[in-house]
């Protein structure tokens, strides 16, 4: 019933002017329904407003795109190109990442909701951020994006707990091998908890929460969605919600 509710043309029209983009699909409306009138004219076959689909905000003038999860996938796809390992482990990244770097590389993707695919050269697994599902020390290529944040907010149906992210970063770090490589992101600015989303850190709260690993590479996507490669954490300045990409290596126990 769920799922011909969602397909319904009910649902359609709503999910059209739900969110903030309700002024600008409104604003859409008389070229929604004059382009109907013109497609109507030059065809035979005829449109009926039960199978209509409203799209009206995608008209735009350039290719509209997420810079966190855009330039987070590009940084971690061009450090595994350069660092070729024979397994990559990643603890709840974007999917929709994961499996075009799954082409490349073969990946084990751990998420507190498991992914129930099947898709060569990807390997999903059930597992809990802050209790992994591997021994210490045995994994050589980690990566974890945009999910450090979560963690202990209870969003995604984990437990609440205010040390969610120390917990998980003390957890990534037991995992990982000497030598072995994490690429993390997380978000950076002015340090707050924006409950129940995410975190912001501070990047000195990030580096004290991997005092185990060696920074070794910093790439920033700041305020207004530009992309600073081989950047600094302390040259960040004053941002409220930037990303913070850490190449991270551990080199002691």
């Amino acid at each position: 019933m769920r799922e011909l509710f969602r397909n319904s043309v009910i649902a359609r029209w709503g999910a059209a002017f739900l969110g903030p983009r309700f002024l600008t699909s409104v604003g859409a409306l008389p070229r929604y329904l004059s382009d109907w009138d013109a497609y109507q004219r030059a065809t035979t076959q005829p449109l009926s407003f039960r199978d209509s689909y409203p799209c009206l905000a995608d008209r735009v003038l350039a290719t509209p795109f997420d810079p966190h999860y855009f330039f987070q996938a590009a940084w971690l796809a061009r450090r595994l190109c350069q660092t070729a390992p024979a397994l990559h482990v990643d603890i709840g990244s974007s999917v929709m990442m994961l499996n075009v770097l799954s082409a490349g590389t073969k990946t084990v993707f751990v998420d507190y909701r498991p992914l129930r695919v099947q898709l060569s050269n990807l390997i999903p697994i059930s597992g809990d951020i802050v209790q992994l599902p591997f021994h210490t020390g045995s994994i050589k290529s980690l990566s974890c994006l945009h999910v450090l944040e979560h963690v202990g907010l209870g969003r995604y149906g984990d437990p609440i707990n205010p040390s969610g992210s120390q917990l998980a970063a003390a957890e990534l770090q037991r995992v990982l091998a000497i030598g072995g490589r994490l690429f993390l992101s997380v978000p950076v600015g002015r340090e707050r908890v924006c409950f129940n989303a995410h975190r912001v850190f501070d990047p000195g709260t990030v580096r004290g929460l991997f005092q185990g690993l060696e920074l070794t590479s910093f790439s920033l996507v700041d305020d207004v969605g530009r992309f600073h490669e081989e950047s600094s954490p302390e040259a960040t300045g004053p941002l409220d919600y930037g990303c913070g990409c850490f190449e991270l290596v551990k080199t002691r126990e």
